[in-house]
């Protein structure tokens, strides 16, 4: 006879289920709106739940994690844990503001329904289409399930480089956006589907593909594949009516891919006299700027830090997330997302924050915490770490000298560029004074626009011209590697430090 199952309590969303004894929880908790930032190697702290009633047996390594005083409050890793008694847990939910389009575009009219997808590192948005209107008809988002093995790709990489990891990653993710295919096309009464465009960044391209990522893992980063890849929709598993093609569109290089060349698409850089630039600044970072004449672009080390990752209070931007700083009569001011309690704080937060500090003299130029002072208090209990604004220095200084680095390439200056779109959720939500202010993007006001979900709008632009060729575009492309460029770690250094008031 088969053990009776597990019995799960989660508050307070008031969630309960039965699970096998045994499951662990990191497989099923995630979905709930856990976060296992680290991939579940037990180092990031960010996926603690709490033991309210029942048991939750500790794990050697959380001791390493967890103070005693929180062990002895119950406070458990849950990437550690297994459900093998029945127990009712307190989880710290996220609900994640997901940035779609709704952008008005040129295009000529054809029969039938499409759908767009974005398929981000975190975030997943998918968009029904009547290709003779031009109407969005419908919207699905999701978080993107592989995130339970790592908020960032290089997290995401190591586990496809073990056993079964590569598959699991790529199961993962054609079922999740299959069924928000699903959700889509049953809305819309089953109606047949004509094309579905995806894009996303060459990691993403990969494991969605299924293509080997071990070249992905080290220098100097060359994809394997990164052309389009076409399947059919019972290719993928997924039951749509008409058994449409799926287009995951191509890349550009190294880690810079397609949800870029969309966005190339989206801003019609590759029609423009004028220097644009394009800045994606997200779990990854990616630059690009040119004309119609010649784009260069490139992928910047800039790790999370942009959305809060590796910060000792970081957090996404969701309920309890600081996401704006200022300062008012010399005192330090703090909005919440969701009007609670802080409990933490997002990229767009940490920015102004760091921005706020300059400006007291709290954070001297160099980003040393002023006066030997351990920290730089916010609204209690978060605070800025020394260590937290060097995450922010290290990400701030690899995006910096990739501009610089970009530019050179052209022969061109800030100055010259006429307009530069900011890309994503970071690149809408960030206070560009303040991005100034840390010489994270030194543009005129003037130039700099928050451009939205530019890679959603390329996907729904590619269904409008099916048979477009992307290879005149991707010739015009160079992808830059800046870990192979002679000046990077020179011009990196010197973009280090803040600059001065």
């Amino acid at each position: 006879m088969s053990e009776e199952p597990v019995h799960v309590q989660l508050q307070p969303l008031g969630e309960a289920f039965d699970l096998p004894r045994g499951t662990p929880l990191r497989h099923v908790l995630f979905g709930y709106g856990l976060e296992f930032p680290c991939g579940g190697r037990g180092r990031c702290k960010r996926c603690r739940v709490r033991v309210i009633e029942g048991a939750l047996a500790t794990h050697p390594e959380d001791a390493s994690v967890l103070s005693p005083e929180e062990l002895r409050d119950g406070w458990r890793l849950a990437c550690h844990a297994r459900a093998d008694a029945s127990v009712t847990l307190e989880i710290a939910q996220w609900d994640v503001a997901i940035l779609a389009d709704d952008s008005s575009f040129d295009f000529t009219p054809s029969e039938g329904l499409a759908v767009a997808v974005d398929l981000g590192t975190t975030t997943l948005v998918a968009q029904l289409l009547d290709l003779d209107t031009g109407r969005v008809l419908a919207v699905r988002a999701a978080l993107n399930p592989q995130a339970a093995y790592g908020s960032d790709v290089m997290s995401r990489l190591q586990f496809a480089l073990t056993g079964e990891g590569r598959a699991s990653l790529t199961d993962l993710i054609r079922g999740r956006i299959g069924a928000l295919v699903g959700e889509l096309t049953a809305g819309a009464g089953g109606a047949a589907i004509r094309d579905i465009a995806v894009v996303g960044n060459t990691v993403m391209h990969h494991l969605f593909c299924g293509i080997d990522v071990e070249p992905l893992s080290h220098v100097p980063f060359e994809p394997l594949r990164d052309g389009l890849e076409l399947f059919r929709a019972s290719e993928l598993g997924w039951q749509v009516a008409g058994d449409p093609p799926v287009r995951f569109l191509p890349c550009l290089g190294g880690f810079v891919g397609s949800d870029i060349l969309a966005g190339i698409l989206a801003t019609r850089m590759y029609h423009s006299d004028a220097l644009v630039g394009l800045i994606d600044l997200g779990t990854n970072g990616e630059v690009v700027f040119g004309n119609r004449r010649r784009i260069v672009c490139a992928s910047t080390a800039a790790g999370p830090a942009f959305e809060a990752g590796r910060i000792s209070k970081g957090m996404r931007a969701s309920s309890g997330a600081i996401f704006e700083v200022t300062l008012v009569g010399g005192r330090v001011q703090c909005r919440v997302l969701g009007d609670v309690a802080p409990r933490g704080i997002c990229g767009s937060g940490l920015v102004d924050a760091v921005a706020a500090g300059l400006d007291l003299g709290a954070i001297q130029p160099s980003g040393r915490l002023a006066n030997g002072q351990p920290s730089f208090p916010l609204c209690p209990p978060v605070e800025l770490r020394q260590a937290d604004i060097r995450e922010l220095q290290l990400a701030k200084a690899a995006c910096a000298a990739g501009i610089r680095i970009l530019l050179e390439r052209l022969g061109a200056t800030v100055r010259d560029v006429e307009r530069l779109y900011l890309a994503g959720a970071f690149g809408n939500y960030v206070n560009r004074a303040s991005a100034r202010r840390i010489g994270l993007i030194d543009f005129p006001d003037e130039v700099v626009h928050p451009s939205g979900n530019t890679a959603l709008l390329g996907a729904k632009l590619a269904l409008f011209s099916p048979a477009l060729d992307f290879a005149p575009i991707r010739a015009r492309v160079e992808h830059v590697s800046l870990a192979a460029h002679p000046r990077f770690q020179e011009i990196y250094v010197e973009q280090m430090g803040f600059p001065p008031q």
